[in-house]
């Protein structure tokens, strides 16, 4: 993995052994396996008590059984997944990052006992219901309700793209209440619950190693107990995003990263042309040079964004920067080392294929990148493009 200002320096000695114990996981479990799960569109379940024996799900949070990770140590975390595949990455980013985090951050002292530890082990899996079928990148425009009813409520409406949606024992599920203000609320609800559903969506050409799903909710009843109590509005889901899409940054340096090895080393033995290396062309070498500046990059600018985390100084919009360049940056370099691939390039003998058909959809999900630059805009001009 290359490090050209040699940013691990800033790294504690915790947070690298993080590292190098993620990355010793990643080629043991992840690799051997990853290329078959992909074609064969199936998601590795046998490996969700290991991640969770890393103690890699909700690993920033603090309490209830949770790792407690630095920021840092979660972001190289995330890196690590990732470098195995964005589906791997995406099943914890969901547990500890859209799920787990409002359940700390929002939940009542109930919920967190009920479902942090064993969410942290693995026993648990949750989903994130926010968008649907007619609202994706305005989530407020989401037509799920949820209407007060004696001791509970009743939720109906339809989400979609939920990652985990069919592994899922729990569904957060943001929904308006049935209301004149239509107050967006996040509600806990057990996925046996009658009048749920989750259906797979099948025939994906992306995150294959990934379950996503459709949920659909016809008159489910849940009790008062379920609503989240801590976060009205949509604080509640944005809040959820942010902290996701901070480990999504991470995470797609990771894809990068195997891109790149991969490329070169293919690079330094493919022989061509009069006996050499393909890597000693001048045009190959000129997209190497391109490719490491970008991941340089992409790493100072997590690691400037960890430290406004740490600071508390840290704004959504930052972080809207980071994964819209990273992911930006990532795909950009995953099509480069296809490109030096050749042929080869398109197999799953190498990961290059797999990664660039992943980070297609990590560029579009948690906030497209069109929406992210949106965001800085309207941050740079103080004029909103969305109304």
């Amino acid at each position: 993995m290359p490090d050209f200002f040699s940013l691990s320096r800033h790294l504690t000695e915790e947070e690298r052994q993080i590292q190098k114990t993620v990355r010793s996981f990643v080629d043991a479990r992840v690799l051997p396996v990853i290329a078959d799960h992909f074609e064969a569109g199936t998601f590795p379940t046998e490996l969700i008590p290991e991640i969770a024996s890393l103690g890699l799900l909700g690993c920033n949070l603090q309490g209830y059984g949770c790792a407690g990770l630095s920021e840092a140590g979660y972001g190289v975390a995330m890196q690590e997944l990732e470098r195995g595949d964005s589906g791997i990455r995406s099943f914890a980013s969901v547990q500890g990052s859209l799920v787990m985090y409002p359940i700390h951050a929002f939940g009542s002292e109930e919920q967190k006992n009920k479902y942090l530890p064993e969410m942290a082990k693995g026993k648990l899996v949750g989903c994130f219901g926010l968008t649907e079928p007619d609202a994706g990148s305005n989530p407020n425009g989401m037509l799920t309700v949820a209407k007060e009813d004696g001791d509970g409520y009743v939720l109906n409406g339809t989400k979609r793209w939920i990652t985990n949606g069919n592994l899922a024992h729990v569904a957060l599920v943001w929904a308006k209440l049935h209301n004149k203000d239509g107050e967006v609320r996040g509600f806990l609800v057990p996925t046996d619950t009658k009048g749920f559903e989750a259906r797979p969506i099948h025939k994906k050409m992306s995150l294959r190693a990934s379950v996503t799903s459709e949920l659909i909710m016809e008159d489910v009843r849940v009790k008062k107990d379920a609503l989240l109590p801590g976060v009205r509005g949509m604080k509640g889901p944005l809040s959820c995003l942010t902290s996701a899409r901070f480990g999504i940054a991470w995470g797609v340096i990771g894809a990068a990263t195997a891109c790149y090895d991969s490329a070169l080393d293919y690079a330094k033995h493919r022989v061509q042309f009069g006996g050499k290396p393909i890597a000693s062309h001048q045009l190959v070498q000129a997209k190497f040079a391109e490719m490491l500046t970008q991941i340089t990059t992409m790493q100072l600018m997590a690691t400037e964004v960890t430290r406004l985390k740490n600071e508390k100084q840290l704004r959504p919009q930052h972080v809207s920067m980071i994964k819209r360049n990273n992911v930006r940056d990532a795909l950009g370099i995953a099509r480069v080392c296809r490109d030096i691939l050749g042929g080869n390039g398109i197999t799953l003998e190498y990961p290059i294929m797999r990664h660039l058909m992943n980070l297609e959809t990590v560029y579009t999900y948690e906030g497209t990148h069109d929406v992210h630059t949106l965001i800085l805009g309207q941050d740079a001009t103080g004029i909103s493009a969305f109304e």
